[in-house]
């Protein structure tokens, strides 16, 4: 079975490094990028992802417009804005579309885990099954 690969999109250095350490230690695969051009970039170069996490406001391209391109290649992609500019995201896309969700910056390592299992797995995993040990390999294996 192939991991979950997840693609964390943000311009703020220590908030990506972050995210991708809580989803690394709850046994995603990761890759990061610091702007949509940047993920284009990493997306094209390797197997496809199961999860966009991304910010909205970013430089050059924001984060609608980035999961619009990426989900054009890939369909299935799950996206989750995690922006502190939730009412960008609905300006400009008028509603979230189908494997889409939004977390409002900050939050917290539980909060991000709960949104993202949600998203994957249409259910929140219980705390024991964050562990890359537990965690089920691809959400069509749940």
């Amino acid at each position: 079975m192939a991991p979950i690969r997840a693609l964390i999109v943000d311009d703020e250095e220590l908030l990506r490094l972050l995210v991708e350490r809580v989803l690394r230690a709850a046994g995603y695969e990761t890759a990061c990028a610091s702007d949509g051009d940047d993920a284009m970039v990493v997306a094209a170069n390797g197997p496809p992802f199961d999860l966009l996490v991304t910010d909205e406001v970013m430089p050059r391209l924001t984060g609608h417009q980035l999961a619009r391109a990426m989900r054009e290649r890939y369909p299935d992609l799950k996206v989750l804005y995690l922006t502190g500019y939730r009412d960008q995201v609905f300006d400009a896309k008028g509603s979230l579309w189908a494997g889409e969700a939004f977390l409002d910056k900050p939050c917290t390592a539980e909060g991000l885990l709960q949104a993202v299992s949600q998203l994957l797995f249409g259910r929140l995993l219980r705390r024991d099954e964050h562990r890359p040990d537990v965690l089920p390999r691809h959400p069509r294996d749940v």
